[in-house]
Order: C-alpha cells, then structure tokens, then sequence
C-alpha cells in the first residue's frame, strides 16, 4: 500500500528566518507522524538553509522548480544537481503558476523529469 504524501509549497512566502522557524516548529508538531510521508517546498533563498533545519526529521525538502540543463547560461535558474547539494530530496515540476505564467509546456516538463531522475532528485509532477 502506497504512504499518504503531503506537500506544502511555500511559493513566494517566507524569509530565510521565517522559513527556519516554522520548520522548527513544525518538527516539533509531526515528529510522532509516520504514517504519512511530509514534504515543504521553501523559495530557493531559504532551501539550504531549510534543509539543515529539517534534518535528522521525518521533514522531507522540496525545491520549486529546476532548469533541465546541468549547467550553462541560465540567469536566475537553478540545476538539480545544485537544488540536490542544497538539501532538497524533492522537485515540484509542471505547477499550473509556471504553465500559465511562464509558458512551460509538456515538453519543458518532461526535460525537467529527466533532469530530475538523473541527479537523484524525486520529480513532483503536477498535472492538470
């Protein structure tokens, strides 16, 4: 039987501070939880800084997004390699926010997919 998954994207919200606070705290309040896999997805800004204070928890991490390309020039975007050395075990890909604003199509998606598996990082797949 397949664990219960929740997730919690934090979009454009949350200082560094604000997001290692509350991460703190929500340790404390699932700690006893294992039956269901939990999962926060910071802004980049606060992703390491997140993961470090999620560590040693049943607090998984989750980047909001990647760049398919390993490395290149790509101002202001972010590899999975590099979400993967920052802490994040997880990437959300295909948000219905990045399809309507940034016109990410299947394609784009499936090349974040891609890129994703093969850095070792689990693709959260949005669809619909």
């Amino acid at each position: 039987m397949r664990t219960p998954f929740i997730a919690g994207n934090w979009k454009m919200f949350k200082t560094v501070h604000e997001a290692v606070v509350f991460v703190k705290e929500l340790r404390g309040l699932v700690k006893d939880v294992t039956d269901v896999d939990i999962v926060v997805g910071p802004p980049f800004t606060a992703l390491h800084a997140v993961a470090e204070a999620a560590r040693n928890s049943n607090v998984a991490v989750a980047a909001q997004n990647l760049h398919w390309e390993r490395e290149g020039a790509f101002t202001g975007e972010v590899s999975a390699a590099m979400i993967k050395e920052a802490g994040a075990e997880y990437v959300i890909i295909g948000h219905s926010e990045r399809r309507r604003l940034f016109g990410e199509t299947d394609v784009i998606v499936n090349r974040k997919v891609t890129a994703a598996i093969g850095a070792g990082v689990i693709p959260i797949m949005c669809v619909g």
